[in-house]
């Protein structure tokens, strides 16, 4: 399983981002001080760290520094919008760069990219009975194999990625569709209907009142 260190002084944003990563398939640790962030690296290994930059002990420009000849990926996670704290911090290696306050769909796709970008990523996901290969693009329900659509595949996708988060109509249809949500479409809707009946999600794959659509799993 993908590991993952959290580094942010406010315990809230840690336990949010532990949340949604974790429903995601994630394994996470979070640590709110910069010298036991350190600690953390040299007794357990991480395949990504997030890191805020303001942090008591050390901030995060003097992890980075201590990061960089690990290899190991980092996204910044900070207040500090600036576009010189950005140039600093990608300058210093990081991979990427998230301003607060953030929305977790964005950046649970911003771990993911930064995960493929180092062949890091999970090839097998799994929601109850449904098992997803992603590079094979197979999918199987109780063993059996189901055939999905290219659109219905990528839905999946963000729905397994992101179980027991609401997930808003605007953001779904952009990244599958890869365009701009009209708001009287039903595509989305019919391919939602689609999914729920090819994989007997009837009373999982629920919507969400003005929002959108959210996976609920245990």
């Amino acid at each position: 399983m993908i590991k993952i260190l959290i580094v942010d002084d406010e315990k809230p944003i840690c336990d949010l981002i532990d949340l949604n990563l974790s429903s995601a398939g994630y394994h996470c640790v979070s640590v709110q001080d910069g010298l036991k962030a350190i600690n953390k690296i040299e007794e357990e290994d991480f395949d990504l760290i997030l890191l805020d930059i303001m942090l008591p002990g050390a901030d995060g420009y003097d992890i980075m520094e201590y990061i960089r000849p690990l290899k190991i990926p980092v996204i910044f996670i900070t207040a500090k919008h600036e576009v010189k704290d950005r140039v600093k911090g990608l300058k210093l290696g990081a991979d990427d760069y998230l301003v607060k306050p953030f929305d977790v769909v964005e950046l649970v796709a911003r771990v993911e990219a930064v995960l493929r970008r180092y062949n890091k990523t999970e090839q097998i996901l799994t929601a109850g009975d449904v098992v997803v290969d992603v590079e094979a693009r197979r999918v199987t329900k109780g063993g059996k194999p189901v055939v999905l659509t290219n659109k219905e595949f990528g839905l999946l996708l963000l729905f397994i990625q992101n179980k027991n988060v609401a997930l808003f109509r605007e953001n779904l249809y952009e990244k599958v569709w890869e365009g701009e949500y009209l708001a009287d479409s039903r595509t989305l809707d019919l391919h939602v209907q689609r999914l729920r009946k090819k994989l007997g999600w009837e009373h999982n794959l629920v919507a969400v009142y003005k929002v959108g659509y959210r996976l609920e799993v245990q």
